[in-house]
Parts: structure tokens; sequence; C-alpha cells
């Protein structure tokens, strides 16, 4: 049992704490609380997994809430967007909620705490209440406006609420301890004006409340049993509980706010600011290109759900933020990709092949395996014709011992084909190889049975059939930075440290069977790496996304 308790994470520890001392086990509830002024990126993921995987461990409802109190960054396009990514990985909630579905009760509580004396409109400029606020070494100085009247605050609150005044005459804050160490709970302010039209209320209100204050009651709202989320908002937690005690009601749940660690990757960036100045200052092609750490990104790029769990598996849940290697979420990606891409044959950088002994109208069909990681794969048959396309680099005129490659009077077997052997060149007027002649054993072809099919030679090159190929784009992406943490130096504008070579798009042919390929499949591009098809393709141009290499000598710990 003590084993069993060691291998559970703090917050599984806090769960069944909470449950052996009488929690009831179908009072659990859980949710991502995401607010929609962007999209959302790797470093969500973690909350995504952590508070969904509670839900399924302990068969518990999970709510999706948009935390929407701030007009001016919230649009129905990012609301959209983390649903369909949500979808995506495979998770289910329970309900859809809004903040904005409980503007009336949050507003009426606020009255309360203002007859309560718990709250109180100030006058002040949002400058001078910071201000005020001075440091944790030493005392705030109170509002001029600290112990007014309820009948005034009461007044002023609905004339606020009304749109009476202008945007940044005045705000409703909480009486709290001005001398508090915790700068969070010296008179936060709980409501600011705002004349902007709510994605989803439209112009009705003309005052929001401030997240710290929307949160937590509507956490209580939703009766949320753990309220869990990263690390930034621990020294939130008092002010959590505080507002929480203003309005609990014994007979109900009494919501906890429990804090883990954030996610921070290698070479990606997860400041939505940062990420949002990325596609203003066209650095990017919107928030889903392929480089950008958006889940709707990393889908385009190829990642795909699984791996992206299991790198959220095998990072954990911890206490203490630090920066995990991207070659280990790569690593998940790989090893999920080499489970479920289809294998076919593509030349990215093609050169011609003519394989002068092999009938000039003659052509066949060969079969190869779509899969051979799947057992019920199949196979599939791809043309041969006397003249292919191979990838310019796996030819040299000369090669050393160590080059398996094709040489002049060297062999080399095609995939699912024969063996050949190279015989001569043709080369344009600046000395570059336009065609290399070779010839073929014909008694070679792959599973044919004879004496000469088993023949071995030591490299073995991917192709395709001149006549049957088809043209595609081909984009290579790497890593968007060239420095593992662009954004570590507040003083150095993480944009200089942009990769150049992030993108390079190269034409290339590959088999005929990719005409039929689905947006987003997954293939492996036999010996270059995985690619899956982009939604920029059209009829007349197929694109294809390098999601990650074929190999890495990456291993995790």
């Amino acid at each position: 049992m003590e084993e069993d308790k060691k291998s559970l994470n703090f917050i599984e520890q806090i769960i069944e704490e909470d449950l052996a001392n009488g929690f009831p086990q179908n009072k659990l509830r859980f949710r991502f609380p995401p607010e929609p002024n962007g999209y959302l990126h790797i470093g969500h993921t973690k909350a995504i997994c952590i508070n969904f995987g509670m839900g399924e461990k302990y068969g518990a409802p999970v709510n999706l809430r948009f935390d929407d109190t701030n007009p001016e960054k919230e649009e129905q396009e990012f609301v959209d967007s983390i649903k369909a990514d949500i979808d995506w990985l495979g998770f289910k909630y329970d309900q859809e909620l809004y903040a904005s579905d409980y503007f009336d009760q949050l507003y009426n509580w606020a009255v309360q705490m203002i007859n309560d004396g718990k709250a109180y409109v100030d006058e002040q400029p949002s400058a001078i209440i910071t201000e005020q606020r001075k440091t944790p070494f030493e005392d705030g100085v109170e509002s001029p406006f600290r112990n007014r009247p309820v009948e005034e605050s009461l007044e002023l609150f609905y004339k606020m609420k009304n749109g009476e005044f202008e945007e940044g005459a005045m705000s409703l804050r909480a009486k709290i301890d001005m001398t508090s160490p915790n700068m969070n709970m010296r008179d936060p302010v709980m409501y600011r004006i705002l004349k902007r039209a709510h994605h989803r209320t439209g112009e009705q209100w003309k005052i929001y409340p401030m997240y710290d204050w929307a949160h937590g009651e509507s956490d209580y709202i939703e009766q949320i049993s753990h309220s869990l989320c990263s690390l930034e908002f621990e020294n939130h937690r008092p002010l959590y509980d505080w507002y929480l005690d203003q309005v609990y009601d014994k007979e109900l749940v009494r919501n906890k706010q429990r804090e883990f660690a954030r996610m921070n990757v290698s070479y990606m960036i997860t400041s939505k600011r940062k990420l949002q100045r990325l596609v203003a200052e066209n650095a990017v092609t919107g928030w889903d290109d392929p480089r950008m750490p958006t889940i709707s990104g990393m889908r385009r790029l190829g990642f795909t759900p699984t791996s992206i769990k299991n790198f959220i598996d095998r990072v954990g849940v911890a206490k203490r933020e630090n920066l995990i290697d991207i070659q280990l979420l790569e690593f998940f990606v790989r090893e999920d990709l080499n489970k479920i891409a289809t294998r076919v044959m593509a030349v990215v950088d093609p050169v011609k092949l003519v394989i002068t002994n092999y009938p000039e109208h003659e052509e066949e069909l060969l079969e190869t395996e779509n899969n051979p990681e799947q057992e019920n794969a199949g196979m599939r048959e791809i043309p041969f014709s006397r003249e292919l396309y191979i990838e310019r680099e796996d030819f040299k005129e000369e090669g050393n011992k160590k080059f398996f490659r094709l040489k002049l009077g060297g062999e080399v077997r095609l995939k699912s084909a024969y063996i050949i052997k190279a015989e001569s060149v043709d080369k344009d007027e600046n000395g570059e190889i336009t065609t290399i002649y070779a010839t073929y054993d014909e008694k070679s072809k792959s599973g044919s049975g004879t004496e000469e099919s088993l023949r071995k030679v030591k490299g073995t090159l991917h192709w395709v059939s001149a006549k049957h190929a088809i043209p595609v784009e081909v984009r290579i992406y790497d890593r968007l930075f060239t420095t593992p943490q662009p954004d570590a130096e507040k003083d150095v504008d993480f944009l200089q440290f942009i990769n150049p070579e992030s993108l390079k798009t190269v034409k290339g042919f590959a088999e005929p069977s990719l005409k039929e390929a689905e947006i987003g499949h997954h293939y492996q591009f036999q010996r270059i790496g995985y690619f899956t098809k982009d939604r920029d393709s059209s009829t007349e141009k197929l694109v294809f996304n390098r999601t990650v290499t074929l190999k890495d000598g990456y291993k995790p710990e």
C-alpha cells in the first residue's frame, strides 16, 4: 500500500487523502479553464492532460469552462479552436460553460460584499492604485476612498454597471489588508469599467470582473472539487480562498486550488503575448503554422494525440519548473508514427536513373508493405519502369568503403525491386549530374525466391517511377528558434533568435498512391522522414510537411 502511494503524483495523493478523510468520490469534479484570447499551446496540453486525466482516473466529470472576462482580447475564433484541440486530443468534457454565464451572480455577490463592508468603489486611476500597493517589504497606502460609506459605493457601483462613467474613472476593490506581504491581498480590483462588446453577452455589460474574482467563484458555482492550475497562481491561492469565504455555503462543496509546475520545452515559447507577436509581425504564417508550439500548429505539422499524451505522461506532474528537451517530445512523436504511418516512396531531391537493359516500353507493378509494424496493414502495388528518380545524395561517381549507396561500378538494391549497377552518367555544362545510367539483374527481383533475389548487397535505395511519379511540394520544417530559451533574457528581443532556416521548400516526386492522400494522414517517406499532407494542398498541388526526421540519436533516460 505504501509503495502504491509513492507511485502516485502529488495531486493524486491530495485527492486520495481527501477521499480517505471522507470526501465523497461522487462529488469529485474537475475543469479545464482556458481564456479564449489565443490558441492553445504545448504548455496547455499539460493542464488538459492533468485535469482530464484525473477525471478519467476517478470517473469524475470534467467541465470545459472559458474564462471570458476580458472582451478586449477574446474572440469566438479562439473558442472554436480550443474546442477543436480538445476534441482532437481525444478528451470528452461534461459541460461547456463560460464565466460570462455567471456575470449576474458575480455582480450580486459583489453587491453583497459592499453591503458587508468587504468591498468599496475607488475613484483613483489604476496607476495610483498600483503605486499605493508599494512592495512586499513595506506597507501599502490605503486609498482615500477605502472607508467611504456603503451607500456611496453601492450607488457608484450601480452607475458603473449602467455605463454612466468613462473607462478608468473608477473600479471596485475588495477591502482586505494593505499591509499583507502577499501583494494579491492588498485590496485587489474586482471590477473595472470596460465599454467593449463581449463575444457572448454583446453590449449588455459595461463592467467586467477581474480574473481572480471570477475564477474561484466560477469553480464554486460549478462545484469543482479540485481547481488544478499552474504554479504562477500559487501566490493567488490566499485570495482565491478569501473570495470563497465571502460566499461559501457549508452545505456545498468547498473547492480547493492546488498548483503544479508549468511545462517549458526547449526551442519553444508559450507566452500568448509573444505568440501573438510572431503572428502579427509575420514571423510565421498564422496560429497554426507548423513551426508554432500551438496544438493546431503541432497537429498540422503531423504530431499525433497519442505522442503528445505519452510525452506529458513521461514529463509527469511536478512542483518545480524545469526545461524539457524538445527531443523528448520528438522521440514520442517518432515512436508513435513508426507504428501508424503508411510507408511510401518519395524523392525530394531527384536525379534521373535510366536502367539501360530494362525493356523500354515495359512496366510492372511491384508489391510492398504498407507498414511492417502493423499486423493487418496490408500490401499495395507500386509501378516500376525503365526510368526512375532517386535521391541525388544517394549517388556518387566515386565513394569510399563506407559509402554503401550507389556509385559507378557499384551495386545496390532498389527497394522492393531489383539489384542495379551504375555504369555511367551525363552531366550538364556546370558539371552537375543530370542522368545516371545503370543495368539491372532481371533475376534479382525482391520476393521472387530465385537465388539471385537472395543475393546480398549493402545498400538499398528508395525510388519512384519517372513515368508514374506525381510532383509534390515538400516543406522541411526545423525549429523556429536558434536557441533553447529564446525568451530567457528579459532585455533581449526574442525575435532576434528566429531561425532563418526553419522552413525550406523543395520540389520532389512521389509514388502515385499519394494522389489519394488525405489531409492530416501520416506517411513515412522511406529513408527520409515522417510527413503529413498539408491543408494547402489542392488537386493541382500536393503539399507535404515533414513532421520529424526518420531517426535520431536521442534516447530518453
